[in-house]
């Protein structure tokens, strides 16, 4: 492992797939058919700095450390996340430069967030189960970085410019990338990103 066994704190990365909740434990009356994040993480003691829905995909992060987690999920620290989002049709620049400058979802408008069409499709595992696509309608990629984390933000806000997300994965928490892991995967995090982590 990349933690010494002296410290008391484990920082995970964790590739969380399409359809897994984002907790661990499920109370509803359904949860005999929905996995958490139990079924993936054998760590105890850990939890989520944020959340992904249970239909999005993508970088998870997960600690023990109560104070960094309390920090990296406050919204006035503004930390980067980088979403990879597909969206129905092909945005034009005015809808992208909307999403740029801020949209408003529920009566809130969003922060200026950096957004850009994508010339092709990121390498991505296919999904499980896959998107359903209209045959006669298009899809694009967007890479979207916010610096806030409402709830279902990334898919109103497109929804908002008239382009509804089909496809929704976090690709990025600050510097912390998807690089080597497949969905269902965790890791440590290494000795360079731990400093990073806690230099925020």
């Amino acid at each position: 492992m990349n933690v010494s066994d002296s410290s008391p704190y484990r920082y995970l990365l964790f590739y969380k797939p399409y359809n897994v909740l984002c907790q661990f434990t499920d109370d509803s009356p359904t949860a005999a058919q929905r996995q958490t994040l139990k079924d993936y993480i054998p760590i105890p003691g850990v939890y989520p700095v944020g959340r992904l829905d249970q239909d999005s995909e993508g970088l998870l992060l997960l600690t023990n450390h109560g104070q960094l987690q309390h920090r990296l999920s406050d919204p006035k620290f503004r930390h980067p996340r980088t979403y990879w989002v597909q969206v129905e049709r092909i945005p034009d620049a005015a809808a992208i430069r909307q999403l740029q400058q801020g949209v408003v979802i529920q009566g809130y408008k969003t922060r200026p967030a950096q957004v850009v069409l994508l010339t092709q499709a990121p390498d991505l595992p296919p999904r499980d189960p896959p998107v359903r696509f209209r045959k006669t309608v298009p899809t694009a990629w967007l890479a979207i970085t916010l610096t806030e984390g409402r709830n279902r933000q990334v898919r109103r806000m497109t929804a908002a410019v008239g382009f509804p997300t089909l496809r929704l994965v976090r690709s990025q928490i600050g510097n912390l990338s998807l690089t080597g892991l497949q969905p269902g995967e965790w890791r440590d995090l290494t000795p360079s990103e731990l400093r990073y982590l806690k230099s925020l």
